[in-house]
């Protein structure tokens, strides 16, 4: 949040993609320009590619025809309204106070929220934003290191030894939950109608974590090549508050970036693609340390978020039964080998009872949100879907 700082020209990245031994990212990975916090954008940019592969409800407005497109000019910039919703903006009624209306006064604003200096009702989440705790002055004590949120910023609940964080749920003295990004993210998923699980962890070139612990980037590359872009938490390691505005232990300086590709040079260099918050383009790219990268800060931990499949429709049409289900369905472009590859697929599976040990596979794997397979009407039986490998053969098909 301190000025733009261009790491990674396309020269760089032309020069070294000529020996990458791996040089691969993830596709339509959507590039939102900056807007009411980075972490609003970065978790927009987020949202964007699971509404464009396998959960299309992420967004609804009218932008786009209602899907979440790749960048944010003027013409898309209801895109926005994914994140910080707005009176009379993106489709939104007039008289309906958003987002905007009820946190935003303007960036490092420390002051209390509009809606409660108003004494108005606070709206009803329904945007990323309200989930995650961005530009809501409300905590005085955000896991012992600083107050928040004050205006364009968020917070993580970090384990300070390196060790990953699954599905927390932060909560202060008296049990109240205290939202923060990774469950945060969660809960806008389930607003959405669908399952996930997030996790949080400290980098393993940070000066916090306990040697051997901590994010590396072996995991980062299990990340993408499992489909799964994940945040990067930008902060200076030794610095959890600042005084700012007349306000003091408020919210340290903070960056939001969207790693969704990787490559590693034939001589040993580890780089991290990523979307930078700002709308800067394809070319972004990083050495895997502690260096700083964008705004003059190094990566202090990162967010994973791993969505699940669910089922959402069935027909019977005579003796045959279709099922569909929402799910990841990410690909992957090998730019050093010069094709993609399909990440996600699934197997039916069936079942007379909920018993966990008693589905059998009804389906081969399919890299497909849909399937049909033969079903006497007068039968009943129950139906789950789960991920599988691409060569995975069931031991039953009917």
């Amino acid at each position: 949040m301190r000025g733009i700082f261009i790491i990674g020209a396309l020269g760089l990245l032309t020069s070294i993609s000529a020996v990458a031994e791996k040089n691969v990212f993830l596709t339509e990975t959507p590039d939102y320009t900056w807007y009411r916090g980075c972490f609003g954008t970065a978790t927009g940019n987020l949202m964007g590619f699971w509404d464009r592969h396998g959960f299309p409800d992420n967004y609804t407005g009218p932008t786009n025809n209602g899907l979440a497109p790749l960048s944010s000019p003027s013409s898309l910039i209801g895109i926005r309204s994914l994140w910080a919703t707005k009176a009379g903006f993106d489709g939104r009624p007039t008289d309906l106070p958003g987002h905007d209306e009820d946190y935003w006064v303007k960036f490092e604003s420390t002051g209390a929220d509009p809606f409660t200096m108003e004494n108005r009702p606070e709206h009803s989440p329904d945007c990323i934003g309200d989930f995650i705790g961005l530009n809501q002055r409300k905590w005085l004590d955000l896991n012992g290191e600083c107050e928040g949120n004050i205006d364009g910023f968020s917070f993580v609940f970090w384990d300070p030894s390196g060790k990953r964080r699954t599905n927390f749920t932060p909560m202060d003295d008296n049990e109240n939950i205290i939202p923060d990004i990774p469950s945060g993210i969660v809960n806008w998923f389930a607003y959405r109608g669908y399952p996930g699980s997030s996790f949080s962890q400290l980098t393993d070139f940070n000066s916090e974590v306990e040697e051997g612990n901590g994010f590396t980037f072996e995991d980062l590359k299990a990340e993408i090549d499992g489909g799964y872009p994940l945040l990067l938490f930008l902060q200076d390691f030794d610095l959890p508050s600042r005084n700012i505005n007349g306000a003091e232990g408020v919210n340290p300086d903070i960056h939001a970036l969207l790693a969704y590709g990787y490559f590693e040079s034939d001589n040993g260099l580890k780089f991290v693609r990523y979307r930078d918050s700002w709308g800067g383009g394809d070319t972004k790219l990083h050495l895997w340390d502690n260096t700083n990268w964008e705004a003059r800060m190094p990566v202090r931990g990162v967010i994973g978020f791993h969505p699940k499949p669910i089922i959402t429709h069935w027909q019977l049409d005579g003796n045959s039964l279709t099922l569909k289900w929402q799910g990841p369905l990410s690909e992957l472009w090998n730019q050093t080998d010069n094709f993609t590859e399909k990440l996600h697929w699934y197997i039916v599976e069936k079942s007379t009872t909920l018993a966990a040990d008693s589905f059998t596979a009804v389906s081969p794997a399919i890299n497909e949100l849909n399937f049909t397979l033969p079903f006497d009407p007068e039968e009943s039986a129950v139906f789950q879907v789960r991920s599988a490998k691409p060569n995975e053969i069931p031991l039953q098909i009917l």
